[in-house]
């Protein structure tokens, strides 16, 4: 039986392959070839590094016991799996062990074979064309099918069910039964599988079962690993001596370069207040009369600043006091102050790797010190990472934009110094193995020349993944470099695995190397070049967005377009910043030819960061908590998923650029506001003052600027305000003057009023020179003037009458204070007066009686509780953001509530309007535009605002305003408000009752 069934089914084979050549000639012309497919992705690597990552995580940020737990945990969880689930192929044996025992070879040996395979793919061809359903009446021949005078090993039609007791030979043959004739038995995938239950959906395959036993281990070897470094810094000797504060000397030697830091921002009054950072690795520790040998890192920072001239390994001994730090799972044991500047007899010399590269970055920053000041101070930061030149307000420019990893060591310019010396090494005809090497030492010399810190290490290591990447090996072998290089930093260092930029830099080139090729395929209507230049900093923006905003609290529409305009100049900033760095020492001429050749394109980046960050629009507040995590996930993912699509259509691309110009020069709208009816309006510009009084329609007094000229414009704008006929600079502190372009952009200043005191001089000149270029004159007021602006607005200047000569700043006691009558609510306008210059305000005029009072200084603790209390104001408006210097202090505040004045705070709830009602009642409404992300505490019971932008909340004060005694309207308007005269304070009165309309916003203080 078996010779003619085997010339049965051959012959049958013979009559499918013509059958499958007449299809095929019937068959219409192949359509075009498609687009070769991508080269499927190599992610063996990836399971290790992320269980790496996560176990180095856990090591470091958690005690060891809880980590234990964990770990033990998921070695449990692992063990289940692969005990309950098998190999998917585990059953399967070779195509010679499948083969009945005792059944004779096919005649014609290994061509029988390969006839047989061909065969059955062309069979597999002809069953696809469509056959008739066999009727339902129509019996099932013992072996064989419906209709079937032919052997009984011939395919099934389609929808006919398999005959009970029927089984399949590996071949395709059906024995009765389940057995063949000769009684051998099945493999177990051609077994009947009738009242057997089925494990296919409990099938691992073994790839997976790989990736899961390498992510466990790699799991618990990370958290080995960050638990071994982690323990002796949480709890050592030196944590124990610092949570008692003891004095102490230490021993230990200079692990990074310390940095000079101010403690404020510029003009404020503690603007010559200097400090040192710097980071030890301390060795010896003596203190308590005992001494330990320690090897765990220690924070230091000092008043001198003569410990900004120490150089990394440089060996010290020195006496001080160690402090606990804010964080009891920091990354370093304590904060060490030292009595002292560094002493010359108790340091050593520094390591040879700072002796062999400080003469360059000395001679950069000689190099650089004749060119503009953005640049002197940009360029050592994108070659070497130095930051000690750049201007805090380019600095914080650059934050905004989205191009602070251009001035901190990254990836980009590791990459860019590396292709830039492969090149030139190619044009002088190195080849072969000669090239690597080539490369190699120059990422090692840049890498000395950048400090071998773990930043730089990170970097260096980010960059070459990036070019191997994209220029070697493709996204297929790209993607297991980078999980090499997570592994290998993560050992060395387990730290980075907590460090955000350490997880920013692997999504950056993560992104960059899957999605830059595709999402540059989608571009190809575009010319390559600009493709590229837009694809490479978008697929970055996308996989960072979900950490970006966790971090930040801002959603920056500013870095795509600022990162694809400042690219083409970073890369010769950056090339001849080096090349300035490299021939310093030799030649100092030439370093400083090529420093002003660096400095042309870094002037091109500063320009872009200023601009963008000057726009209303460049950053957005995003939700706070773990709602705003999941929203920027969800964004994220669906940037991957639609971007593709959106990038083929030129129409759709043109379009949603167009939107996003838009959106940067102009502010997103605020639902809600302006409010009808405002009055008043405390702008939330972060740590500074700016407060807008209206005078007419689109026309308000602007009194201070703020910080930022992004902060105060955004304010402006979205109250429609263009014209400001007056303009009252209190004092000249960068806080409150800072953000004068802002009110000058696009708006009509007719003049401006400015503190009689130059003091800072160079912050005077400053506002002097850009008020003059806009055509504002301005001048200092007297006491005593009087000052109408429109026909609803009048302002009483108060003071300063004299120069207040006390320990005190003396710029912020030559504020400019004014009364200001706003269609009838009185508000007293105070400046940053100091207590000296507040008891005088009293002194030359007691009888001040007025309704809102903006509170000195941010609320700091150096206030007099006469004019706190002695005004008899129903509301307190305190502008200030987030600081260091604890304002608003606790004793002001409560001083206020004591007093019955209801409290409002920019930095809980916004920009601050107060308003009129239909029936004359004065309200307040809150919630408006924000410097910064909503606060993630809540106040006095309220939950915080789940979406910052939409939540306006207004409460309204159940009494009518009475004008000050001090305005010309003020006998008609008590004429028409008679039954709002106001009784004698009794200094303890009951605040208004709040009728909230949105009880999620913070209450008032």
């Amino acid at each position: 039986m078996s010779g003619p069934r085997r010339w049965a089914t051959r012959s049958r084979s013979s009559g499918s392959i013509q059958a499958g050549a007449a299809l095929r000639a019937s068959a219409p012309a192949d359509p075009p070839a498609e687009p070769e497919a991508a080269e499927p992705l190599d992610l063996r690597l990836v399971p290790a590094a992320l269980g790496l990552w996560l176990g180095a995580l856990a090591g470091v940020l958690v005690h060891w016991r809880v980590g234990l737990v964990g770990c033990t945990i998921a070695v449990v969880v692992t063990g289940a799996i692969l005990l309950h689930t098998r190999p998917r192929d585990a059953d399967r044996k070779p195509p010679s062990r499948q083969r009945h025992h005792g059944a004779p070879a096919p005649p014609g040996g290994g061509q029988r074979t390969a006839d047989a395979q061909r065969s059955a793919g062309v069979q597999r061809v002809a069953d696809q064309r469509p056959r008739p359903s066999p009727s339902p009446s129509r019996r099932l021949p013992a072996g064989g099918h419906p209709g079937d005078d032919g052997p009984p090993d011939v395919a099934r039609a389609p929808g006919v069910a398999r005959a009970p007791g029927v089984a399949r030979a590996p071949g395709g043959t059906r024995f009765s039964g389940g057995r063949p004739p000769d009684g051998t038995r099945l493999s177990d995938d051609r077994r009947p599988r009738g009242g057997v239950r089925s494990r296919r959906g409990r099938r691992l395959p073994p790839a997976g079962r790989r990736a899961l036993v390498a992510a466990t281990l790699c799991l618990v070897a990370g958290f080995a690993v960050g638990a071994a470094r982690a323990a002796p810094v949480w709890d050592g000797p030196v944590t124990t001596l610092a949570a008692v504060g003891a004095h102490v000397e230490l021993e230990g030697v200079v692990a990074r370069d310390p940095v000079l830091r101010r403690s404020g921002p510029a003009g404020e009054e503690a603007a010559a207040t200097e400090y040192v950072v710097g980071r030890l690795h301390v060795d010896h520790v003596t203190g308590r009369g005992r001494s330990h040998d320690v090897s765990v890192p220690v924070l230091l920072v000092s008043g001198d600043v003569h410990w900004a001239d120490l150089l990394p390994g440089q060996r010290i001994s020195v006496a001080g006091r160690l402090e606990s730090t804010d964080h009891p799972r920091d990354d370093v044991a304590a904060v060490f102050r030292p009595y002292t500047g560094p002493d010359e007899r108790a340091t050593g010399p520094p390591s040879a790797a700072s002796r062999a590269t400080e003469p360059f970055r000395a001679g950069l920053r000689e190099a650089v010190s004749g060119v503009p000041s953005d640049p002197r101070g940009l360029v050592p930061g994108l070659v070497i990472g130095d930051e000690s030149l750049l201007a805090d307000d380019l600095r914080d420019a650059m934050l905004i934009a989205g191009l602070t990893h251009l001035t901190a060591v990254s990836g980009t310019n590791v990459a860019i110094v590396l292709v830039v010396a492969l090149g030139l090494a190619r044009w002088l005809g190195v080849r072969g193995y000669v090239l690597p090497v080539v490369g190699v030492v120059c990422v090692l010399g840049f890498v000395l020349l950048a400090r071998p810190e773990p930043s730089v290490l990170r970097a260096a290591a980010m960059g070459l993944v990036a070019v191997v990447g994209l220029t070697v090996a493709g996204r297929r072998r790209g993607l297991p470099t980078l999980a090499a290089a997570v592994i290998v930093l993560v050992l060395l260092d387990p730290w980075l695995a907590r460090s955000a930029g350490f997880a920013l830099s692997v999504l950056a080139t993560a992104g960059i190397l899957l999605l830059v090729p595709a999402w540059t395929r989608s571009l190809a209507w575009l010319p390559r070049p600009l493709a590229v230049a837009i694809a490479v900093p978008l697929a970055a923006q996308v996989a960072c967005t979900p950490i970006v905003l966790g971090l930040s609290g801002q959603l920056s529409l500013a870095a795509l377009p600022a990162n694809m305009l400042a690219a083409p100049a970073v890369a010769p900033a950056t090339v001849f910043g080096a090349a300035a760095a490299v021939v310093s020492p030799i030649l100092p001429p030439v370093a400083t030819g090529f420093a002003w050749l660096a400095a042309l394109p870094a002037w091109w980046i500063a320009a872009v960061a200023r601009w963008f960050a000057d726009q209303p629009g460049a950053v957005l507040p995003w939700p706070p908590g773990a709602g705003g995590v999941v929203a920027a996930v969800v964004l994220a993912v669906v940037g991957l998923l639609a971007l593709p699509m959106l990038l083929r259509r030129p129409l759709i691309t043109a379009v949603a650029g167009t939107v996003l110009v838009i959106g940067l020069l102009k502010a997103v709208p605020t639902p809600g506001w302006p409010p009808p009816g405002w009055l008043v309006v405390a702008c939330d510009v972060g740590q500074g003052d700016a407060l807008v009084l209206r005078a007419g329609d689109r026309s308000a007094v602007v009194v201070d600027t703020g910080p930022e000229p992004r902060l105060v414009r955004r304010c402006l704008d979205g109250l429609g305000v263009r014209q400001v006929p007056l303009l009252i600079l209190t004092h000249f502190h960068a806080d409150h003057v800072g953000g004068l372009d802002g009110v000058l952009a696009g708006r009509d200043v007719s003049r401006a009023l400015v503190s009689p005191l130059d003091d800072p001089p160079e912050a005077a000149d400053g506002v002097r020179r850009r008020l003059a270029a806009a055509g504002v004159p301005a001048s200092a007021p007297r006491v005593g003037d009087r000052l109408q602006v429109g026909e609803r607005l009048w302002l009483d200047v108060l003071a300063p009458g004299r120069l207040i000569e006390t320990s005190e700043s003396e710029s912020n006691n030559a504020s400019i204070v004014a009364e200001a009558d706003v269609d009838g609510v009185s508000v007293l306008l105070t400046g940053d007066i100091e207590p000296t210059a507040q008891r005088s305000l009293m002194r030359s005029a007691p009888e001040l009686d007025v309704d809102v009072l903006k509170v000195a200084h941010h609320g700091s603790p150096h206030q007099d509780a006469g004019l706190l209390t002695g005004v008899d104001a129903r509301l307190a408006l305190i502008s200030v953001g987030e600081n260091t210097y604890g304002h608003p202090s606790p004793r002001v505040l409560d001083a206020l509530r004591d007093s019955g004045v209801r409290v409002y705070r920019t930095d809980e709830h916004g920009s601050i309007a107060v308003v009129r009602g239909g029936d004359g009642e004065l309200g307040v409404v809150t919630g408006g535009p924000r410097a910064g992300p909503a606060p993630r505490r809540s106040v006095r019971g309220h939950g915080r605002c789940r979406r910052d932008v939409t939540c306006c909340v207004a409460i309204w004060l159940r009494y009518r305003p009475t004008p000050s005694s001090r305005s010309p309207s003020s006998s008609a308007r008590r004429r028409c408000w008679q039954s709002g005269q106001r009784a004698p304070s009794s200094r303890r009165r009951a605040p208004p009752t709040p009728t909230p309309t949105c009880r999620r916003c913070p209450a008032p203080s």
